[in-house]
């Protein structure tokens, strides 16, 4: 070291602490032993941890090569050498700084060869790991079609994420994977890697896992060459790199790991909330320090941050606080349905934009990304500037593409691209031979694929069971367009998706993101809803598809809860607080409790996220394939201290007053009238969650009772989204025929319009 040690009693005056509270400073200070910071949202982590390893530098406790530093993303390790050279006024070299499967790689290839591999081992991604894994399928005579690659290929990535390699999965663990083989399908997949001198991501933790354990000569030099160790979101660590970092700390016990178990929100890609609350029984005499004061939030902001995550059972227990303002109150909105709530948040956004707010210091946090689609489709319309963070725009996305391909040759047989697109997805054993085939054809005759694919079927062009399956494909296509003459085309767009085996394609895929790709799906169909006919609606989604994207200058974040840690923003406007989408009822049903209180986090990370004002809302109306589905007000609404919340309505929508404080709100026990659906006077029960999220109940409620066509009569005022004012002109059930003032003469369906003086 080219500076002397300095003391490192708690009075000492070491310029790098002048700027710590005291208990940053003493998360900071202790050094020796395992100890365990608690960082709430926005109480200076990142700052205690640079200092704290400038400060093993500084004292001569440590030299670089002693001190291993383990982030979640490259992002925060690079930020974590810069701040850590700022405090040292110098580059440090030759320390160990990444993200876990960067440091993981580092070693592994220091003893590769232990496991069966050579240094210069490579990497496989995503693409290349489902490639090898259908090689190895193949050679097992195992369908594909039965056991996709993915749904195998996620469930050897779990085992992988708690630390089990082939010989350690138990039958129960295998359950029914590859048809009962998936451990064998496991073995000979890592032989397989181990052939080509490769590993997955999984490997890098596993590897470096079972080293460890088997070696004990290669343990003990990790324990003489690391002293110290610090860890970085340690609440979003797996069970694998939980058993690692375990075995690396019995040298020298001196552990820090900082986190913060309120904000435990990945349990579904294997994160354990767990591997946190138990960090005082895994390393005895481990000392707690809690970072509380919070430099982010409005006091009213953190205490209704705080009085929401109370009601978890599973946490340490802390509470934020602030020698900041105390803000005004959070704002609860309730409105009609989706398409209103879009409406009140653009309106909002303009308003502060006017006040001089930048659009760069709003984001509005979903539950899921198929909710981004209402706020889009508005933000277009006012030509606000918005960007999707972490994610596709919604008509962007896989698996909307892929749908309204196929919409697009229903409506279109001569589209090439979006024929060529669907041919085979889901898979059809139609593979390049065949299309390699209907180009050839295309281009000699010059006549469309699908017209080619017609030629070729009744030739020996192609193999039996590929004409076989083009025939059938053919035959779907003629049907579902002959469909659309009889059926709604939102109808016809479900049959599509589920006949084509699409939706079932999604729906057997057991990987992180199938659960979001159906739900954008369903999401398209409620979009399809809002237009007469399909025609209308892929000519307005080309529209929307030439909007490109604003070059450069300020827009408006929108993305989702998950994709927002991290982050923080002026204002942030949570929309969708409703039970079944939020807290989201895949969760409840797969995780009872625990999910439960992982998504009462999320609303946690949420609300923390603001930094001057939260808009929180949420909607009487959901629309779900199509047909309107009365909504209950989230749970999560009804536990915010009503103190320091503010409730709105858009009092007229509802037919009842909006519960006012003290009242209640949602977990559906004290629900009346609100969120009882207008345009289906028949409902008269609604489904509700017990606390523990685990068991549905029914509960009566009271509806307000109306014909069934919302009271309409001939000669009665309307307002329709897109056709404007008129009159209605003609009854038929649930549909109107309307002279609007502007369009003409138009038939309708009632739920698409309402009285004229209730039109916002």
């Amino acid at each position: 070291m080219d500076q002397p040690p300095l003391s490192d009693s708690p009075d000492a005056t070491h310029p790098h602490l002048a700027a710590l509270n005291p208990a940053q400073r003493e998360a900071v200070l202790t050094v020796d032993g395992p100890v365990l910071v608690l960082a709430g949202a926005g109480t200076g982590k990142t700052r205690v941890l640079t200092t704290r390893l400038a400060h093993l530098l500084l004292t001569g406790r440590a030299h670089p090569g002693q001190v291993l530093a383990v982030t979640f993303t490259n992002k925060a390790a690079r930020q974590m050498k810069d701040r850590v050279a700022g405090l040292l006024g110098r580059p440090v070299e030759g320390w160990w700084l990444g993200t876990f499967h960067a440091i993981a790689a580092r070693i592994l290839r220091m003893h590769a060869e232990k496991l069966g591999l050579q240094t210069n081992f490579t990497i496989l991604d995503t693409d290349d790991q489902l490639r090898l894994l259908k090689q190895v399928l193949t050679a097992e005579n195992i369908d594909d079609r039965k056991h996709p690659a993915r749904v195998v290929l996620s469930a050897i990535d779990r085992w992988k994420d708690r630390g089990l390699t082939p010989e350690s999965v138990s039958a129960g663990e295998a359950g029914d994977v590859a048809g009962g083989r998936g451990v064998a399908i496991y073995a000979l997949y890592e032989d397989r890697l181990r052939a080509l001198n490769a590993c997955d991501f999984g490997d890098l933790i596993l590897h470096n896992l079972t080293l460890c354990q088997k070696f004990p000569e290669v343990l003990a030099d990790f324990h003489r060459r690391f002293r110290y160790l610090l860890v970085d979101e340690y609440q979003d660590i797996n069970v694998a790199q939980y058993l690692w970092l375990r075995l690396l700390a019995r040298g020298h016990n001196n552990l820090c790991c900082v986190g913060d178990d309120d904000q435990s929100i990945y349990g579904w890609r294997g994160a354990e909330v767990d591997n946190i609350l138990r960090f005082e029984k895994d390393f005895p005499g481990a000392k707690v320090v809690r970072l509380e004061r919070n430099y982010r939030s409005t006091g009213r902001i953190l205490a209704t941050a705080s009085g929401l995550i109370a009601h978890n059972e599973g946490r340490f227990g802390k509470t934020l606080w602030t020698e900041g303002e105390e803000g005004d109150k959070l704002r609860v909105r309730g409105l009609w349905d989706g398409e209103a709530e879009a409406r009140f948040v653009g309106e909002e956004i303009e308003s502060l934009q006017r006040h001089g707010e930048s659009l760069a210091t709003m984001a509005i946090l979903l539950r899921t990304g198929a909710q981004s689609r209402e706020f889009e489709e508005r933000f277009l319309t006012l030509g606000l500037p918005y960007r999707i963070v972490g994610g596709a725009r919604f008509y962007e996305r896989m698996e909307i593409r892929d749908a309204m391909a196929y919409l697009r040759v229903i409506e279109s047989p001569s589209h090439d691209l979006a024929f060529e697109r669907v041919l085979n997805k889901p898979k059809r054993g139609l593979g390049e031979a065949t299309v390699r085939a209907l180009h050839e054809a295309a281009r000699a005759t010059e006549i469309p694929l699908m017209e080619a694919a017609r030629r070729l079927v009744g030739t020996d062009e192609l193999r039996p069971a590929a004409r076989r399956s083009l025939t059938g494909l053919l035959a779907d296509f003629d049907r579902w367009r002959d469909l659309l003459a009889h059926l709604p085309h939102t109808e016809v767009a479900e049959v599509v998706l589920d006949e084509s085996g699409y939706t079932g394609m999604w729906m057997n895929d057991k990987s992180a993101d199938a659960p979001g790709r159906l739900e954008n799906l369903k999401e398209l169909i409620n979009a399809m809803a809002d237009f007469e006919s399909l025609a209308g609606f892929l000519e307005h989604v080309a529209l929307v598809m030439d909007l490109n994207e604003a070059e450069g200058g300020e827009m408006v974040s929108v993305m989702t809860l998950h994709a927002a840690k991290g982050l923080e923003f002026d204002t942030v406007f949570l929309a969708g607080w409703e039970e079944g989408l939020f807290p989201n009822q895949r969760a409840l049903d797969e995780s009872g409790a625990r999910g439960l209180e992982e998504e009462r986090r999320l609303a946690y990370v949420g609300l923390t996220r603001a930094r001057q004002r939260v808009i929180l809302s949420f909607a009487a109306n959901r629309r779900l394939h199509g047909s309107w589905t009365p909504a209950i007000p989230s749970r999560f609404v009804d536990e915010l201290p009503k103190e320091h919340i503010e409730v709105e309505s858009d009092q007229g929508l509802y037919g009842a007053p909006v519960p006012g404080a003290g009242s209640g709100f949602g977990g559906g026990s004290n629900f009346t009238e609100w969120g009882a659906n207008r345009w289906s006077p028949g409902m008269t029960r609604a489904r509700a969650r017990q606390p523990d999220g685990a068991a549905t109940f029914a509960t009566t409620v009271r509806v307000i009772e109306n014909d069934p066509v919302g009271g309409f009569v001939r000669g009665g005022r309307i307002f329709h989204r897109k056709f404007g004012y008129g009159t209605v002109a003609e009854v038929e059930g649930d549909r109107l025929d309307i002279d609007f003032d502007k369009a003409g003469r138009k038939k309708v369906i009632a739920s698409f319009v309402v009285p004229e003086d209730q039109a916002g």
